[in-house]
């Protein structure tokens, strides 16, 4: 390769990365004037403006005069970048223990469609999950912006998943062993047409990202994710990164044995996390052993109104959720705690006895410096 041709390869990586940082800052922060990008890439206001004006030609953003407001000056107002909702897309599918959640969402974050599938609760076959979601998609092709592309597909599953092909090796609460969701999906939707990158992960690891990102716990690079729905699952931030572990199983926190001479769990052991503080726990203390999973939030309301074992149920969880939250921050030293699932409606209810109980479970100089929030 000559010099020439070799400086030309770089400056197309250069361009390319920068093309790439500022469309990705635009996805996740939303609008975003140019005097802004300028600042945060550190690059000069023309490279800026070519930079928008390749992506505005090919339907990735638009640019638009921000609306002037009293006292703003008389110069001319820097023009604002916006994500172009309609021209990429991505299939986001949630496989829950009662629910399928089907959705096309479009650059920004922006949900252009969305399906749900609400039913009793069972060990239903991976057949029977993909021909709903096959459903689902067909239908939300069909109402696709013509020329709109796919460009990816993520999968929200509470289950140890392998990574590289989406493989579920384990989802106690759905009944599945070694289930080829990954493949079958794959299957699906090349059916559909559309060829994809599929990207499947557990559910916990996925709400971690989606917090970090745009959420509860946005800025921060050292995080912990605790959703409770059937089961309890957690999703780590250290550094930064994912915690994933060596095959990407990491965070099976509802699995750590708290209470040896506990309940047996779906997975086998006795006393595990879950079995202290998840739905059915919840209920069966409360005196709903077979409530729907409404159940739950009439519970917390019922605590809230005096009922007696409603209280009673809630200090359960409240004890049980401090006690491993202890863990939980004395192994990571998070920034941040979020409650997810049905976590996030149980939380207030218990927080005082949790953070009671968390004073003698955790070290106090992580203690100390961890947020715990919805």
């Amino acid at each position: 390769m000559t010099a020439a041709g070799t400086a030309g390869s770089t400056q197309d990586e250069v361009r390319r990365h920068n093309v790439s940082t500022l469309l990705r800052y635009v996805h996740v922060h939303g609008p975003t004037s140019r005097a802004e990008l300028t600042t945060v890439m550190q690059l000069n206001r023309s490279t800026i403006g070519a930079l928008t004006a390749d992506l505005t030609q090919v339907g990735l953003v638009r640019e638009q005069v921000p609306a002037r407001s009293a006292g703003s000056g008389a110069g001319r107002p820097s023009l604002v970048v916006c994500p172009r909702p309609e021209r990429v897309y991505v299939f986001a599918y949630d496989i829950g223990v009662d629910y399928l959640i089907a959705a096309r969402v479009g650059l920004g974050g922006s949900i252009l469609d969305r399906r749900e599938l609400h039913r009793l609760r069972g060990d239903y076959a991976l057949e029977d999950v993909t021909a709903h979601l096959a459903r689902f998609t067909a239908e939300m092709l069909g109402r696709a912006e013509p020329g709109s592309v796919c460009v990816g597909v993520g999968v929200a599953i509470a289950a140890l998943v392998r990574e590289n092909d989406g493989q579920v090796r384990y989802a106690p609460n759905l009944g599945w062993v070694d289930e080829p969701l990954g493949t079958m999906l794959a299957d699906m939707l090349g059916a559909h047409g559309v060829r994809a990158k599929i990207a499947v992960a557990n559910d916990a690891d996925l709400g971690a990202l989606a917090e970090t990102v745009r959420g509860a716990a946005s800025g921060s690079d050292d995080a912990v994710y605790l959703t409770g729905e059937v089961g309890v699952g957690a999703g780590i931030i250290v550094g930064g990164k994912p915690l994933r572990g060596a095959g990407g199983y990491g965070g099976e926190i509802g699995h750590t044995v708290v209470n040896p001479a506990g309940r047996l769990c779906r997975c086998g052991a006795r006393g595990c996390w879950e079995t202290e503080i998840g739905e059915k726990a919840i209920l069966d203390a409360a005196g709903h052993p077979d409530g729907p999973r409404s159940t739950v939030s009439a519970v917390v309301a019922a605590a809230a109104g005096g009922d007696p074992r409603a209280l009673a149920a809630m200090r359960h969880v409240g004890e049980w959720l401090g006690i491993g939250v202890g863990n939980v921050v004395n192994i990571f030293n998070p920034e941040v705690v979020i409650f997810g699932g049905l976590l996030r409606d149980v939380f207030p209810a218990v927080e005082q006895q949790l953070r009671t109980t968390l004073a003698t479970t955790g070290l106090a100089a992580p203690r100390e410096q961890v947020r715990l929030v919805t």
